[in-house]
């Protein structure tokens, strides 16, 4: 199958042949064909998928004739969860408008409003927007929904799990009820399914893997060790194995600060990314990463959600995530796009309850190595696969994100 088998213009066609893409994921060969019908689409797919151009790709077709965008307005609203992953997928969209006549922009916190406000004047055809960002413009009448075609929620389970959910209904109620609605989500928690009984019409549900399942392309470790001696076997690991490229996470911003500098100072080029950076800073520290200039980002789980970086071969966990579910996001930053990609967890014994959640969740007993001269004092205990279903989690409070 290709990308013109599934209805797509001659013109995307060619944008995306000249940036080596072939053949459509299972994501987009499902997605593509119902977007383009304007039905309405609940999708569960995880990074590194497709998933963004699953609903790109059709949206511009859809765009490419119709009316004139007017002042102010937008005809297609991409709503996102955080400031990296909308700067990622207006990146995607840039590429595969190569050749369409579509305009687009972005706007989230954390910038100046003021060139945004003034982006927007002229209307766009794609808007991708942060919610708390999205509000602000509209309550200064900069953006205007009246004539919106197109709603996306992407990664819709985060941006309920990071509690936007009030923000969502705001943004809801903005918009004309005659509109296609498509709600991306890595999972669909029950959650998930009642923000789609207000959103949804009779959709087509698509879903290409597993709920929680990890990517089968990830060799997946974990190294038990002290937590006093975690600093030095990272740094151990990178050597040892010559990573030249590793996504490394922090639980903390304190400590993604801290590592990075113990990094730095034993000669392995280390930079922080978390959401007490500036804009500017983040998107340096991830442009310095891409290009080689920093061999190794060192990030908190909200400031890499989004992150899109091709054919990175290395995630370790610093620390284990407290909240399960991120253990899948974070090593879904490797083995992207049908690569491979090896993820490994430093797990001192305080964390053993963490990993026994992430197993449970992902139904499988992650293989463990000792490194020689890193033999953990305080063992970790063997691990037995528990089987008892999940109880869904309650959703954190509303709390307003630009």
């Amino acid at each position: 199958m290709n990308f013109h088998s599934l209805g797509l213009h001659q013109n995307i066609v060619n944008a995306l042949t000249e940036k080596g893409y072939t053949a459509p994921t299972p994501i987009q060969q499902k997605a593509i064909p119902a977007i383009l019908e304007r039905k309405d689409v609940m999708a569960a797919a995880q990074t590194g998928t497709g998933k963004t151009a699953g609903f790109v790709l059709p949206m511009l077709q859809r765009l490419h004739n119709g009316t004139k965008v007017k002042n102010n307005h937008a005809r297609a609203l991409i709503l996102v969860p955080t400031r990296e992953l909308a700067a990622q997928v207006a990146s995607s969209i840039k590429e595969y408008a190569l050749h369409s006549p579509c305009s687009h922009t972005v706007v989230f916190g954390g910038v100046s409003i003021n060139p945004q406000m003034l982006a927007l004047r002229k209307g766009v055809d794609i808007l991708v927007a942060t919610p708390g960002r999205l509000l602000d413009l509209h309550s200064q009448n900069a953006v205007k929904f009246q004539n919106l075609e197109i709603l996306v929620l992407d990664e819709a389970d985060r941006m309920l799990d990071m509690g936007f959910i009030h923000d969502i209904k705001r943004v809801m109620k903005l918009l004309p009820n005659n509109r296609q609605n498509l709600l991306f989500s890595a999972t669909f928690s029950d959650q998930i399914k009642a923000l789609a009984r207000e959103l949804v019409n009779d959709p087509v549900e698509v879903s290409v893997t597993p709920a929680n399942s990890t990517a089968e392309k990830v060799e997946q470790r974990v190294y038990p060790v002290d937590k006093t001696k975690k600093s030095a076997l990272l740094s151990h690991i990178i050597k040892q194995e010559d990573m030249q490229q590793v996504l490394v996470f922090s639980r903390t911003k304190h400590g993604a600060n801290r590592l990075a500098k113990q990094l730095t100072a034993k000669g392995l080029v280390a930079a922080a990314i978390h959401g007490n950076k500036s804009q500017g800073a983040r998107t340096t520290a991830l442009h310095n990463f891409k290009t080689g200039k920093v061999r190794i980002l060192v990030a908190t789980d909200i400031a890499a959600r989004g992150l899109d970086i091709a054919q990175l071969p290395f995630v370790i966990n610093y620390d284990l995530p407290h909240v399960s579910e991120d253990y899948v996001h974070r090593i879904g930053r490797t083995a992207r796009a049908g690569a491979s990609g090896k993820a490994i967890s430093l797990v001192c014994q305080d964390e053993f309850k963490l990993l026994k959640d992430i197993e449970r969740l992902t139904k499988q007993v992650i293989t463990r190595q000792i490194i020689d001269g890193f033999d953990p004092k305080e063992g970790l205990p063997e691990s037995k696969l528990d089987d008892r279903p999940i109880k869904p989690k309650k959703p954190k409070k509303p709390k307003r994100f630009k």
